[in-house]
């Protein structure tokens, strides 16, 4: 098995994962095998503890597999040490968490200019491009706003321009509307449209059916397996 067959921007083969809990073996993500072409958007579903989370931060690089490989990009992330795995997600993978973890004491644009900082990004451009991304996320009026300033919708999408400071292909999102209101659940699914629209592979974990079915593609995980795997009728 390679790791660039069929455009696979992503391709994880027989990957698990284990934790340990009160010393006892918990098997979070069992024997896995998923790939996903550029250009796709795909939602992973299941329930509470099925190992959703666990996957996509498998595929993100945040953690390796116990066994199997996972390949981003033609890389194989499982080989990578930790501060290798650090400087290819600073290039290669945007991460939108569900609690957003914006630093309280920088204005959004601040925010969105970390990432570039820690790639060596000349300040010029990094704030330069920190204003475009947050006029592309519809919040350029509010660039030089902390985050206690705004409301969770717009601190959310301050999060998705940070993910994209440095114009990874792929973005992952950890229940990124579990913690909206519906309306700007909407809204943000909108535009997670459009990012995918324009070209980014999206990746998103969600317990919600009506969430996921912005995607055109569906993984449901079941007991840390893929239960089922299917795609919208559009894409099909």
């Amino acid at each position: 098995m390679t790791s660039e067959t069929d455009e696979a921007v992503i391709r994880c083969a027989q990957v698990t994962r284990t934790y340990a809990m009160g010393g006892a073996p918990v098997p979070a993500v069992r024997g896995v095998d998923l790939a996903i072409a550029r250009g796709e958007f795909v939602a992973i579903t299941g329930p509470s503890g099925c190992g959703k989370s666990t996957l996509l931060h498998l595929l993100g690089a945040i953690e390796p597999p116990d066994s199997g490989c996972v390949w981003v990009a033609g890389r194989d992330t499982s080989a990578m040490g930790d501060r290798e795995a650090t400087a290819f997600r600073l290039r290669h993978v945007g991460f939108v968490f569900q609690r957003f973890y914006l630093l309280p004491t920088l204005s959004a644009a601040e925010n969105v200019e970390l990432p570039m900082a820690e790639a060596g990004v000349p300040r010029a451009a990094r704030r330069a491009r920190a204003r475009e991304l947050l006029g592309y996320v519809g919040l350029g009026a509010r660039a030089d706003h902390r985050p206690p300033q705004l409301s969770g919708g717009e601190q959310q999408r301050v999060a998705i321009a940070r993910a994209l400071a440095n114009a990874p292909g792929v973005l992952l999102a950890d229940e990124p509307t579990g913690e909206l209101d519906a309306d700007t659940g909407a809204r943000l699914l909108e535009l997670f449209a459009q990012l995918n629209r324009d070209g980014t592979t999206l990746v998103f974990v969600t317990h919600d059916a009506a969430v996921a079915r912005a995607a055109a593609r569906v993984v449901r995980l079941q007991d840390g397996r893929v239960a089922s795997d299917t795609r919208a009728a559009a894409s099909r």
